[in-house]
């Protein structure tokens, strides 16, 4: 496994886009969040709006370069043929893969951290300056506050969950543009089915079995009865999808020809 681990640590760094896709996740997450934060205000009335919530918004955009990244970790091994020279050296298909993933894991984590606590760090000083006091109600974002470090570390393991999902759908598909599209669809057409569905019962369902709006709930620290699905139970409906996806990708990778 150390063996796999180093090759494809040094495939994945000497990647020509990692370091472009590394830095946008932190950007779009950030600047998304940013964006957000500098939009809303607060007034005498009180503030109701969910600010931790709010400052966490660009990871809804951020995921599209996870997804990226850990679709080219595959796709681009087989559209040069060299996932045949890899599975050559290593035989072990699954080590191949589950090396993949514990490196797209440390990257996207490590690029999560950062751009989650960049993103509360500035929308804690706009949101001061756009009415979100005490005086107002309104606590300043922190992590010491049990429910804000939960959102901000349920969002890193989110962002994680996502590469891991589009790393089983790149080895399933094998081709990065198929794969790219097959992720992004998975993620954004169930939050336009629920505002298409007429149905209430229906549009509830499907928040609570979409990966991308299940998933998303782990941000929520305000009104959670509210919810179709509680925070954790709907990171874990996104690690069911993720587990789903990597499971048919193994057995994909062991039955059929590189």
């Amino acid at each position: 496994m150390r063996q796999a681990l180093h090759a494809e640590w040094t495939k994945v760094r000497t990647l020509r886009d990692t370091k472009w896709l590394v830095a946008a996740i932190i950007v779009l997450t950030v600047a998304l969040g940013v964006a957000v934060a500098s939009a809303v205000s607060c007034d005498k009335g009180g503030c109701t709006q969910d600010t931790t919530k709010l400052s966490l918004t660009g990871v809804m955009l951020g995921q599209a370069a996870v997804a990226i990244l850990a679709v080219l970790m595959v796709g681009n091994e087989y559209s040069t043929g060299m996932i045949r020279t890899t599975f050559a050296a290593m035989p072990g298909r699954s080590t191949v893969l589950a090396a993949k993933a514990a490196v797209l894991a440390s990257l996207v984590a490590a690029a999560g951290t950062v751009g989650i606590l960049v993103s509360l760090l500035a929308a804690r000083f706009i949101l001061s300056g756009n009415g979100f006091t005490d005086e107002h109600g309104a606590q300043a974002l922190s992590l010491t506050d049990g429910s804000t470090l939960r959102a901000a570390v349920g969002s890193v393991v989110y962002l994680v969950l996502i590469g891991l999902l589009s790393l089983g759908v790149a080895a399933v598909f094998r081709d990065s543009a198929v794969a790219v599209g097959i992720v992004l669809a998975l993620l954004y057409i169930f939050p336009i089915l629920e505002h298409v569905v007429p149905d209430e019962k229906l549009q509830r369902r499907l928040e609570q079995i979409a990966p991308m709006t299940a998933g998303l709930g782990i941000q929520t620290t305000r009104n959670l009865p509210a919810l179709p699905i509680g925070p954790w139970e709907g990171l874990g409906v996104l690690s069911t999808w993720t587990a789903g996806a990597l499971l048919i990708g193994v057995l994909l990778l062991r039955f059929r020809d590189a």
